[in-house]
């Protein structure tokens, strides 16, 4: 019995040592950190489309299986050649890092345009492109319409591309890099479902593991509620898969509205409010610890400024004579629970037009803007500045008045009993400045490319913020054609920036300017 153990963890070894001969060493490789990871992100995307190719084969609905099983092959092509023609060196700079998850969300973005391009529903390749980051960033902005009609497939690849956008393609990768003898724990942290990322286990490739097995049994059992709710199995898992991630992509042009049913809609809550919590509180509650979650006063200022904004939008949108007091509960409760988690889901219907919150009363749209800017919780699937930051930004604007008032007190920021170190706040301030620079400069060119104020400055919040609908003539009963094609490039830009948290952006912006500077001082010295 020991001699086969042996001899199995040597034929082990062998296969290690095999696979890095292949992947990593060859002689005519090029080194191309980059390249390597979006090779393996590239690769990541071929399962989730040959499934949408079986959906579409499977259903009558239309006869889009060519252009999905064209797409899968694209892709597959793409990154099997990136994968075999470059590799990567031991140590990953934080530059190579960033410049990595970034190219990845890029070129994920490119390839996922090209099944919705071939298949004919979105005419321009721009317009495919738009849809595909939306679903990458788990945005939920579309430019499809109508929705209903086109087949299930196409939809379904839609809705796959959000929940590989969710938790992040770069941290399924890192489940192989450590098996290839590099780090991948750097990539986890540069991934943006928050600002940090627990090591859940001792291994990097584990935690990667173990994040994913979480993400994939949220969405099974969203799944299997929704069927108990009265969903057939595609709607279920259609939904669920863009629940999960807080994407927020329907097959349906009414999204959630479509079913009318508040059965449907409280599964839809609880389900948001899960994505939009984090993975760690998750993992550690499922692992025998559910009281992390009351320990954390993250997650209680979560559910408490949801919970509060939907309440107080319901009791102004029924002092409005908007609708009677059920009907407001009903949708100041999903309202706020979607764009708290920065989902995006819709449940307005002709049956409940209250659902549109563009028609709300002022006084209630405004609630919902604080919700758009700040979003879910860190190590979360959810979008947005983030809980955890605004509350940093609360206490540290706290302790300036008391410096201010009373200079000779030593007032600290405190997250529970730990206090926070200045370069932490410095950093956290620094990023949320970043955050409202960007939101006004986005806001600015909408408005000059034609769109009116509100529009333009919902807008370029909810595109940063991932978040999806807006207000003005952006509301969650319209789509993104109303902004022109300049306008939706710009858009696609905010999101890509506030999914990847300005960071990685930023940095492949920099790193690209120093080294052109760089190129032009040579070239001047000669």
């Amino acid at each position: 019995m020991t001699a086969a153990i042996s001899a199995a963890r040597q034929v082990r070894t062998a296969a290690k040592r095999a696979i890095r001969q292949v992947l990593v060493v060859r002689p005519w490789n090029v080194t191309s950190r980059v390249g390597f990871v979006v090779g393996l992100g590239l690769l990541f995307m071929v399962p989730g489309m040959l499934v949408a190719t079986a959906v579409e084969w499977g259903s009558s609905t239309s006869d889009s299986e060519v252009a999905l099983g064209l797409g899968a092959a694209a892709t597959l092509a793409a990154g099997m050649l990136l994968v075999a023609f470059t590799r990567l060196d031991q140590d990953m700079p934080p530059a190579s890092v960033f410049a990595a998850v970034a190219w990845t969300w890029i070129g994920s973005s490119f390839f996922g345009a090209l099944p919705l391009w071939f298949s004919g529903e979105l005419g321009s390749f721009d317009n495919a492109l738009f849809e595909s980051v939306s679903g990458y960033t788990a945005t939920g902005s579309t430019v499809l319409s109508p929705i209903d009609g086109v087949g299930r497939g196409v939809l379904m690849w839609r809705q796959i591309t959000q929940w590989y956008g969710g938790m992040g393609m770069v941290v399924l990768a890192v489940s192989v890099l450590p098996f290839l003898g590099v780090g991948g724990l750097s990539l986890i942290s540069a991934e943006a479902p928050g600002p940090t990322s627990d090591r859940l286990a001792p291994r990097v490739s584990s935690t990667a593991r173990r994040l994913w097995a979480l993400y994939g049994g949220i969405t099974a059992a969203v799944a299997v509620a929704l069927m108990v709710a009265g969903l057939s199995l595609y709607d279920a898992v259609a939904h669920a898969l863009t629940t999960a991630s807080t994407g927020g992509f329907s097959p349906y042009d009414d999204s959630i509205g479509h079913f009318d049913s508040i059965a449907v809609e409280a599964v839809m809550i609880a389900a948001m409010l899960v994505g939009g919590a984090s993975f760690t509180l998750h993992w550690r509650a499922l692992s025998g610890n559910p009281r992390a979650y009351g320990r954390s006063s993250e997650f209680r200022t979560y559910l408490m400024v949801i919970a509060a904004a939907g309440l107080f939008a319901s009791l102004l949108n029924w002092a409005n004579d908007l609708s009677d007091l059920p009907n407001s509960i009903r949708n100041g409760i999903f309202n706020a629970a979607t764009l708290g988690t920065s989902t995006g889901f819709g449940n307005a219907s002709g049956a409940n037009p209250g659902g549109d919150f563009a028609g709300w009363a002022p006084g209630a749209q405004a609630l919902l803007l604080p919700l758009m800017v700040m979003g879910g919780m860190t190590g979360s699937t959810a979008g947005g500045l983030k809980v955890l930051r605004a509350q940093v930004m609360a206490k540290y604007m706290r302790s300036g008045l008391l410096r201010v008032k009373h200079p000779q007190v030593v007032a600290r920021v405190k997250l529970g009993p730990q206090a926070l170190s200045e370069p932490v706040l410095q950093r956290v301030a620094g990023l949320v400045a970043l955050y409202a620079l960007t939101a006004f400069a986005g806001t600015m060119v909408l408005s000059m490319l034609g769109h009116d104020l509100i529009t333009s400055s919902s807008g370029a919040i909810s595109a940063l913020g991932n978040m999806g609908p807006a207000l003005g003539d952006a509301g969650p009963a319209s789509n993104y054609l109303v902004f022109t094609r300049p306008a939706r490039g710009v858009l696609m830009g905010l999101m890509l920036i506030g999914r990847l948290e300005f960071f990685a952006i930023f940095l492949v912006v920099v790193s690209a300017y120093e080294r052109t500077r760089r190129l032009a001082r040579v070239r001047l010295r000669r």
